[in-house]
């Protein structure tokens, strides 16, 4: 959903570049193998080892386009890893089917690691996706975890929502902001 909010309703409307990072929620969580949640997050750790490959071979625009794709697929038309075609979401999104090699290569969790690193310095460990990192007023890079958000917002509301962020963000001595979550996502339309 916040990404969802940040491109389609924040990016057309603030100078902002955006440079996509991995974080996986096995590496982050530690999950018990033998939990329910362990082939969840173990799937989509494996699904960032692809996106990893495209970034290195087609950049950061191309590592979005593939998560893009993935996330759609996911939430939006509830593939998950027993039925989740790859090899489909790959040419659906332009990609030639040898990045699905990536899927079990576990060379890029170095580089997953490095991404989630990124963020983790920033905020702490006492947090997890999203992270959005920014340079503050001084020129010094700051980070939040969050926002975490149930739906898009207006296009109003998400410029809103977004000058807020930054101001927390760059505010030396804010730590946090905090409700209990009382609804799921709603993902709204398919994207195209």
């Amino acid at each position: 959903m916040t990404a969802r909010w940040v491109v389609d309703e924040v990016q057309p409307h603030r100078d902002i570049n955006i440079t996509w990072q991995s974080i996986s929620l096995l590496n982050k969580n530690q999950p018990d193998p033998a939990s329910d949640y362990y082939k969840p997050v173990a799937f989509t750790h494996n699904l960032l080892r692809v996106m990893e490959a495209i970034r290195k071979a087609e950049g950061n625009d191309a590592y979005f386009k593939a998560y893009w794709e993935f996330a759609t697929r996911i939430h939006h038309d509830g593939n998950r890893q027993d039925d989740f075609d790859l090899a489909d979401a790959l040419a659906s999104a332009g990609f030639d089917a040898d990045f699905s090699d990536a899927f079990d290569d576990d060379s890029y969790d170095a580089v997953i690691a490095a991404g989630m690193k990124i963020g983790l310095d920033l905020t702490g460990d006492d947090v997890g996706t999203p992270i959005i990192a920014m340079d503050d007023d001084n020129g010094d890079r700051v980070a939040l975890f969050g926002p975490v958000i149930t739906r898009v917002p207006t296009t109003e509301q998400s410029l809103a929502l977004w000058d807020g962020f930054v101001a927390c963000a760059k505010t030396p001595g804010f730590w946090e902001l905090k409700r209990t979550r009382t609804e799921r996502p709603e993902f709204g339309e398919r994207p195209s």
